[in-house]
């Protein structure tokens, strides 16, 4: 594959798998080379559930917030779903190290220090503490095989 199918072909996948960089002293996250396609122009990181960041390139950042400004200003659980969700949030520009900087709030709301994993999570990638991650996993593991059936009902394979 040349660099171009290699980039194309990237770009058209869901974000997957599990990497485990190193925060360096600044803060500053090296992103997988996988997802590096996708990201590099722009994104946009922010609060995620479980303690996790949520990071999507902008058109799907763009596309969420769409979604999320259809609810109606007087249902006061959008509201509040809608001011934690963006009050976090930080657009980033990825530098030619596919390096981006985490803000100090959106670290400390994670619990990150230096180990992190990075996940893919489909349409948007998941920065999480190493040792909260692979705790997470290990509790999830177990019932993995049982929710297959609640959540695709009709059978996903």
């Amino acid at each position: 594959m040349t660099d171009e199918s290699t980039a194309a072909f990237a770009l058209a996948l869901p974000f997957l798998g599990t990497y485990t960089p190193k925060l360096d002293d600044k803060g500053r996250l090296i992103l997988p080379a996988k997802f590096r396609p996708a990201l590099a122009g722009g994104l946009v990181m922010t609060r995620g559930q479980e303690n996790c960041l949520f990071v999507m390139p902008l058109d799907e950042f763009r596309r969420m917030h769409d979604q999320l400004s259809k609810a109606p200003v007087t249902n006061k659980q959008s509201r509040d779903y809608l001011r934690v969700l963006l009050s976090g949030a930080s657009a980033e520009l990825p530098d030619k190290q596919g390096r981006v900087s985490i803000q100090a709030s959106l670290r400390e709301y994670a619990g990150l220090t230096r180990d992190v994993a990075v996940i893919g999570a489909g349409s948007r990638v998941e920065i999480w503490d190493l040792a909260t991650w692979e705790a997470y996993l290990a509790e999830q593991e177990p019932g993995y095989a049982g929710t297959a059936e609640e959540v695709f009902p009709n059978g996903p394979f």
